[in-house]
């Protein structure tokens, strides 16, 4: 299977913020810009992996900025570490301003998908080959939070867990 980059799953969603999607401040529901964000994952484990994807778990959300009524969002997500049959997913979420065109970062999320066959078995996916600075940095870090994650999860014991052990250790 031959290896793939994070631009060859990049997927942009670009939308505005309708009355209906807004809290009783005016501004994007969570749970709207989640489900957009999942979708965008959603599409960009597909391209990576050319097969059904399956959200495994929401790793990391971080709502920083309110997303008011009326604003144009994009997300962009991307595949930014591959491993056997699941993938990690990078979610950059901006606001557009209307009048000059600035784009503002508002959000960021990690996702976790699963690749998985017609009947539901997770099938292994391509590696993932980093090409920018930004993508490295992001295929190192989700080697971390994958340790994080199955140590928390009892799943990994902490000394195993090497990669994230050395952000806390001396060499």
């Amino acid at each position: 299977m031959e290896s793939k980059t994070p631009a060859q799953s990049r997927t942009t969603m670009t939308d505005m913020v309708l009355p209906s999607e807004t809290n009783a401040l005016q501004n994007l529901f969570g749970g709207e810009l989640l489900a957009r964000m999942d979708r965008a994952a959603s599409i960009a484990a597909g391209r990576h992996s050319r097969r059904i994807t399956v959200t495994a778990s929401v790793n990391h959300v971080a709502f920083n900025l309110a997303i008011p009524l009326g604003s144009v969002v994009t997300v962009e997500a991307a595949v930014s570490r591959a491993y056997n049959t699941s993938m990690e997913v990078y979610i950059d979420v901006w606001i557009e301003d209307r009048y000059n065109g600035k784009k503002t970062k508002a959000n960021e999320a990690i996702y976790t998908f699963v690749a998985v066959d017609e009947t539901g078995k997770p099938t292994e996916v391509p590696e993932l080959r980093p090409e920018t600075e930004l993508e490295q940095i992001r295929y190192e870090g989700a080697l971390r939070r994958k340790q994080l994650s199955l140590v928390l999860a009892g799943k990994m014991k902490p000394d195993d867990a090497t990669e994230l052990k050395a952000l806390f250790t001396k060499n």
